[in-house]
């Protein structure tokens, strides 16, 4: 079922995010999205229930699922990703540091298995810009081990979770994460371009997969002048 209510939900959040269906729009019935797709309505709930923890559509009860675009949120809080929460078309990267192997920063701030202090890791820096505005900059980390010729690939304007579905068939679980207010340092100022000490959100994150034991890392800085984070719960 998982392969089946992911396409789905692909499909149905590249619609709502190219503004196919808009602000408001009802999506098809359950019944007519099992017809479109050939599946059953438990894979339709599933798509649909990863749509609502995206702040993406609203269930209304007699009616159906409503489009609720929230355009100064970000659905980051819940399993998606940036590109995931906002479209390709609506978010562009600028990859400061492109993959590169190196060795776990120290201090981390996750406790490492012995595999994965034995293994080197995958860093990559990503500065992700909403209409222009760079919203989000990204520290990435993953295991040199499980992730072969990950450093040789191209991931500019492109989903890192979207590629480790199709290159390493590895699917998101769950997670968890931390959050907090930091001050910005100069870096994150020339960035964000914003002044020095200026509160930003900071998130570290640790993704679950399909695969047991096979864990990414992300540091993530936020600039939330302009753009809310959003999850529902």
């Amino acid at each position: 079922m998982v392969n089946h209510y992911r396409r789905i939900y692909d499909q149905l959040r590249r619609q709502i995010l190219d503004e196919s269906f808009t602000e408001g729009d009802l999506l098809p019935s359950e019944n007519e999205l099992c017809a479109q797709y050939g599946v059953t309505r438990p894979t339709i709930r599933h798509a649909l229930a990863e749509l609502v923890n995206d702040g993406l559509i609203y269930k209304h009860k007699g009616k159906g699922s409503i489009v609720h675009r929230r355009t100064n949120a970000v659905g980051i809080l819940s399993i998606t990703g940036i590109t995931s929460a906002l479209g390709s078309r609506n978010v562009q990267t600028e990859i400061i540091h492109k993959p590169h192997i190196g060795e776990w920063p120290q201090p981390f701030p996750f406790e490492l298995s012995r595999e994965e202090l034995l293994s080197r890791c995958i860093r990559m820096e990503r500065l992700r810009r909403v209409t222009e505005r760079a919203v989000f900059y990204e520290q990435t980390y993953l295991p040199e081990i499980h992730f072969p010729r990950f450093s040789s690939r191209n991931m500019e304007n492109r989903s890192l979770f979207e590629v480790l579905r199709k290159r390493y068939h590895m699917e998101i679980k769950g997670g968890e994460q931390y959050i907090r207010s930091v001050p910005a340092n100069r870096q994150l100022s020339d960035y964000f371009e914003i002044a020095e000490g200026h509160a930003v959100l900071y998130l570290e994150r640790k993704f679950i997969f399909n695969i047991p034991e096979i864990f990414v890392y992300s540091l993530l800085y936020c600039n939330t002048d302009e753009f809310a984070l959003y999850g529902s719960f």
